[in-house]
């Protein structure tokens, strides 16, 4: 497909991460790229390489970007915009990787799990909505116009989508060995918001609600089957968000575990990479359940389409960890505060309500 600024992949191979430095270097008291390239000791064609994309910050070798990673938090750059140099690339891998397929090589979405802050990375490239951490008054005065966002142009946007449903379909070819590929694929696709892509998806979901395996709990396809639910909340369709909270989740041990889990995995709570779908099955993953509330409250707020599934899993962690108020008051306050409005507020199913209200007592009853 002869798109221009797709062909050699100058797009796309670094432009997310290449941004994310340009905000660190914008948040040192060093604000110009050659000012920035002469601490670093790189020239000035280098430096703009990287923060334009031209020169993907990939393609660094790992102990230079180590270097400069941290020679930037010593010239006092914000260590949020630092911990994000990662998804970004990650991000840019994906984008790539989907627009430019190489034969043989495996798509980073069948690779390992991703997380929330990658998510965030790709959909700002897609929508231009920058991850919250990265939300920041403008510096100073440019001359001339400056991109606020790594967004990629329409007709590559219109190729990434177009290509990545078409690893989405292809996915499902290998089995249960193309599982996490399709799943990732397929929830990626719902930003893009057109009626093709509403239709695309509802297909897809149709096609999972076939091949779901008949035993109660966690499976294989059982996360498949969740992440198509989420796309079509994301889409505005929410019946099938609730339905299978009501099918899949709700009342099932091994099901309200991974639902936890994967959440957990999502917001950072679990700090170890994930090859595969598997760990959402275990008992004792080792996540951090305070981090996990803080994650859950923030999406009760956030993310409305999927209001109903945070409400759920906020009432599954807190009822088994009745302590969790305790360990932040403040966020147990706004929390109940919130959940009271959503009470007030109406809009919400039947066991919704009533796990929200289980919710709020839990909090009222345990602040400190």
């Amino acid at each position: 497909m002869a798109v221009k600024g797709v062909a050699h992949g100058h797009a796309t191979a670094g432009t997310i991460a290449g941004f994310v430095l340009r905000i660190a270097r914008e948040s040192t008291t060093i604000r110009t790229q050659a000012g920035m390239a002469e601490a670093m000791g790189v020239d000035l064609a280098t430096w703009q390489g990287w923060e334009t994309g031209r020169r993907p910050l990939v393609n660094v070798k790992a102990g230079v970007l180590l270097d400069v990673r941290h020679r930037l938090l010593a010239l006092g750059a914000d260590p949020r915009v630092l911990r994000r140099i990662g998804p970004a690339m990650d991000a840019d891998r994906v984008i790539t990787a989907t627009i430019h397929p190489e034969a043989g090589r495996r798509h980073p979405l069948a690779n390992w799990v991703h997380t929330r802050e990658t998510a965030h990375m790709i959909a700002w490239a897609l929508n231009g909505t920058a991850p919250p951490a990265l939300v920041r008054p403008s510096v100073t005065r440019r001359r001339g116009p400056v991109a606020q966002a790594p967004l990629l142009p329409p007709p590559v946007r219109g190729v990434f989508f177009s290509r990545l449903r078409e690893t989405a379909e292809s996915a499902i070819q290998a089995g249960d060995d193309g599982l996490l590929l399709h799943r990732q694929a397929l929830y990626l696709c719902s930003y893009e918001r057109t009626s093709a892509a509403v239709s695309w998806i509802r297909r897809q979901a149709l096609h999972s609600s076939r091949n779901q395996l008949p035993t109660p709990g966690w499976n294989p396809r059982w996360s498949t089957a969740r992440s198509t639910a989420a796309a079509l909340a994301r889409l505005g369709d929410r019946e099938p968000l609730m339905e299978f909270i009501d099918r899949s989740i709700a009342g099932n041990e091994s099901a309200e575990r991974a639902n936890l889990n994967y959440w957990a995995y999502w917001f950072g709570a679990i700090r170890d990479a994930q090859p595969g779908d598997h760990f959402m099955r275990r008992e004792a993953v080792g996540w951090d359940p305070v981090r996990l509330l803080h994650g859950l409250a923030s999406g009760l707020h956030q993310a409305p389409a999927y209001r109903e599934l945070y409400v759920h899993s906020l009432w599954a962690l807190l009822t088994t960890n009745r302590w969790l108020p305790q360990a932040d008051p403040a966020l147990a306050d706004g929390l109940a505060a919130h959940a009271a409005q959503l009470l007030d507020r109406g809009g919400i199913s039947r066991r919704a309500r009533r796990e929200l209200s289980a919710v709020h007592y839990v909090l009222g009853e345990n602040r400190a």
